[in-house]
């Protein structure tokens, strides 16, 4: 089988040459391989994060997942959005510090946060101006120049596909399962329960009006994803299924009548939501169910209660396994995992939430030949 192949039968139930591997790598071993200062990727797209993703799929050899790192976004989305421009406010040897901006009535309007970009480590975005010791309102700013342009509408989502090739599948946003996602919103949540009953319409009408954008494109994703990174970090269970959970939940209804399997992505606590999903939804995929400290999922328990409902994805530890732990250490969890999980199909072995950037090529060379060996069916 093709990585694509291999990925499709795995999504629909069929078993499959072998376990499928990929490995939570989106952004920094990505980055990493290129050589250049995680800036030019991240700020000015030589390349764009996505097309190193590939290339390193490529090179390391997975059946590469790619949820949702290629930003697809339609012009008709933007509309009513002031014409924001970024500006570089701060540079300096390990981090390049920006500021969205835009006029209005020949007077300048600066978003109160921050963007910092750095020479080796992924951005951190809407940082408050006590965190970079800049003021609210730049002394000084210059344009972004040199950044090459990309087109993430529906002919990049091409481009990316024809990129993809057989390695694997190419998946876009549909929804998020965060309806909050930093502190400001737990305080706007609280502040405004008159609210909530709009929220959660409008969320659902969201994903309404983009869904049937996307089926109206010529070339469509491979899947749809409906997760966001740490849903129950800032909000409880009863909130997400307060404000979030409609939406995600018409998300798969549609995609699911229509054909495209449906994916999960939700780093952190994840148990609660497995069940959820599995129970009360036709959800394709889960993913990267971490053991703890960082999340609370056993891959052998969630296989016997969910297993033959729902694609498992996971859950090698990526710090004291992939990180630190030596070859021979990759290969014992890379098969306790298959051991637990693989059985009658469903599983993707995978690694908790993104592998830290300075993992050796070694580790993930040898999940990847586990897979390919071990986990024969």
């Amino acid at each position: 089988m093709t990585h694509r192949e291999r990925l499709l039968a795995c999504l629909a139930g069929r078993l499959p040459d072998g376990v499928p591997v990929a490995p939570d790598f989106s952004n920094m071993i990505p980055a990493r391989l290129t050589g250049k200062p995680f800036w030019d990727l991240y700020l000015y797209n030589d390349p764009p994060i996505w097309e190193a993703y590939i290339a390193c799929a490529k090179h390391f050899d997975i059946d590469s997942l790619m949820d949702g790192y290629f930003p697809l976004r339609f012009p008709e989305e933007s509309e009513g959005e002031p014409p924001w421009e970024q500006f570089i406010v701060h540079r300096d040897d390990w981090h390049i510090v920006t500021q969205w901006s835009y006029a209005e009535n020949g007077k300048r309007i600066w978003r109160p946060n921050f963007d910092v970009y750095y020479v080796d480590n992924p951005p951190t975005m809407w940082v408050s101006p006590d965190r970079v010791g800049l003021p609210p309102v730049p002394k000084r700013f210059e344009p972004v120049e040199g950044r090459k342009p990309v087109d993430t509408g529906p002919e990049g989502l091409k481009r990316v596909k024809r990129l993809m090739g057989d390695q694997g599948l190419v998946g876009v946003f549909l929804t998020s399962s965060c309806a909050l996602g930093s502190v400001e919103a737990i305080y706007n949540y609280y502040d405004h329960p008159e609210l909530h009953e709009q929220w959660e319409a409008e969320r659902v009408e969201a994903v309404e009006k983009r869904f049937a954008r996307l089926m109206a494109m010529d070339v469509q994703p491979d899947f749809l994803s409906v997760g966001g990174s740490g849903t129950l970090i800032f909000q409880t269970v009863e909130i997400f299924r307060q404000l979030a959970f409609p939406a995600v939940k018409r998300g798969i209804e549609l995609a699911t009548a229509a054909g495209i399997p449906t994916q999960v992505h939700s780093c952190g606590p994840e148990k609660k939501l497995v069940k959820i999903f599995a129970e009360e939804t036709d959800l394709t995929l889960i993913d990267p169910l971490e053991i703890p400290p960082m999340g609370d999922c056993n891959l052998a328990e969630l296989k016997r209660l969910y297993g033959r409902k729902i694609v498992l994805k996971g859950n090698l530890h990526t710090t004291a396994v992939m990180l630190r732990g030596k070859v021979k250490d990759v290969i014992a969890a890379s098969k306790r995992a298959i051991d637990a999980a693989a059985a009658g199909g469903r599983f993707i072995l995978s690694t908790g939430d993104q592998c830290g950037r300075d993992t050796p090529d070694s580790n993930l060379r040898a999940m990847v030949e586990t897979a390919r060996t071990y986990g024969r069916y």
